[in-house]
């Protein structure tokens, strides 16, 4: 007889992966839900909600949590901490859930875990928070606004102050609301397979809601659907998922005919595969990484789509690779970052990165942008891209860039809808931000090497 499946137990197996081992969100989801793709869609579903939800609103469960416990959150062996988060987001966040229901399987998993001695505790926290739930008094926001934001939206006062410097409390209120928004996927159609009209008609077949994105024709945002690898159009490779603001990268590079075009950190390859689908069969797209793994996840996905002017290949950014000096009419420099323009799909970041953390990376960037720059040639382009928010990693990088470098920025007017343009796109580059822009938040800035 098949022993029954505990979709809690494996909700926190998630997160203790998650916050104790170090691993990022989507990929232990994505492999969890892989493993359990014979659960029925309502079990996944749950799986994905807990776990997602339980990282979106941390903070905000572990100031829940030290209303009811004696015992500060960290102070708590990691799995009773991670199993009172999940479980008080569903008391919070799930009515379909009966708070018995929370508080019995909470009680049941701690002991089945080794906890026998800690199901007292689970217990009557829960129990507590289940009965007083309504209570809670969290921070007031004209006394304590910082605080306010922290609790509210499950952001660290560190990133929150560093936003209000410089987008100011309102602008750093809606980027925080936004990445509490559910949204669908949105996807590129790839022209060079399919018509825009087949793609669609392909996706309603299946009964999957289509809506246009308003800043690119061929994007489309989809939902009501179980998994992505069960839709035709994308085992066709009629469609790939791709952000608006990663395809806004190919727009802004617009290749030419015949281009020679060299993405040093391309994983997972969308944009690699965009401008591959931008030169209609013609030049060449190098989509370099430094992981073997990612680049042969790279590959597949290049003959799902069936590519033909792309090659994935493993290369170190910051290692001077001889042969590309001066060769490349456009250099795609999508350098690794803080992410925290993605927070609505990985929300783990935000609660990893620290202030130390970021100025290792840009030091790296610094370092990538050292090397690359050199396989551009004269009059040819480089695109600098970060999915993140902030000047330190975006326009601080650009100044110093040119400071040291023979590049000089150039307008992005004539490749972006007039919804997006500005002074800065007009100067060069666009800072795009979550609950502003209908993206993610993003930088792109286009280089012209002299």
């Amino acid at each position: 007889m098949t022993k029954p499946v505990n979709i809690r137990e494996i909700a926190l197996g998630v997160m203790m992966e998650i916050t104790e081992e170090e691993a990022y969100s989507h990929v232990v989801l994505r492999e969890t839900l892989g493993k359990y793709q014979f659960l029925e869609k309502r079990d996944r579903a749950f799986i994905s909600r807990v776990v997602e939800g339980t990282l979106e609103h941390m903070i905000q469960l572990d100031y829940i949590i030290e209303q009811f416990s004696n015992v500060p959150v960290y102070n708590m062996k990691p799995l009773i901490r991670n199993l009172l988060r999940l479980s008080v987001y569903q008391l919070k966040y799930m009515d379909s859930v009966p708070d018995s229901a929370v508080c019995n399987e909470a009680v049941k998993l701690a002991q089945k875990k080794g906890f026998y001695n800690l199901k007292g505790f689970v217990n009557g926290v829960l129990r507590n928070t289940a009965r007083r739930l309504s209570q809670v008094r969290y921070p007031d926001a004209k006394q304590e606004p910082l605080h306010y934001l922290s609790v509210k939206y499950s952001f660290p006062i560190w990133m929150l102050n560093k936003w209000v410097s410089q987008f100011g409390y309102e602008v750093t209120e809606k980027i925080c609301r936004d990445s509490h928004m559910g949204r669908g996927t949105v996807v590129r159609c790839n022209l060079s397979r399919a018509s825009r009209e087949e793609i669609i008609q392909s996706l309603k077949m299946q009964g999957i809601t289509v809506k246009q994105h308003p800043y690119l024709d061929y994007a489309l945002e989809i939902s009501n659907y179980n998994y992505i690898g069960a839709v035709a159009a994308f085992r066709k490779g009629w469609i790939q998922v791709q952000d608006i603001s990663s395809m806004l990268v190919a727009e802004i590079a617009a290749p030419n005919w015949g281009d020679y075009c060299i993405d040093v950190c391309a994983a997972p390859g969308g944009k690699s595969l965009h401008i591959a689908d931008k030169l209609m069969g013609s030049g060449y797209v190098e989509a370099r990484d430094i992981s073997g793994r990612r680049v042969q996840m790279m590959q597949e996905t290049i003959e799902r789509t069936e590519a033909i002017n792309i090659r994935a290949m493993r290369m170190d950014a910051t290692v001077m690779d001889e042969e590309s000096r001066g060769k490349a009419d456009i250099v795609l420099a999508d350098v690794p970052c803080s992410g925290l323009g993605v927070l609505r799909k990985k929300q783990d970041i935000k609660y990893k990165m620290s202030e130390k953390q970021q100025q290792d990376i840009i030091r790296l960037q610094r370092q990538i942008l050292a090397v690359v720059q050199e396989y551009v040639r004269p009059g040819g382009t480089l695109i600098y891209s970060t999915c993140t928010i902030g000047a330190d990693e975006n326009q601080c990088n650009i100044k110093w860039f040119l400071e040291n470098y023979p590049f000089r920025l150039e307008s992005i007017d004539p490749y972006i809808c007039d919804d997006l343009k500005s002074r800065t796109t007009a100067g060069g580059y666009i800072q795009l931000l979550p609950g502003i822009h209908h993206s993610d938040g993003f930088f792109i800035a286009r280089l012209r090497r002299g």
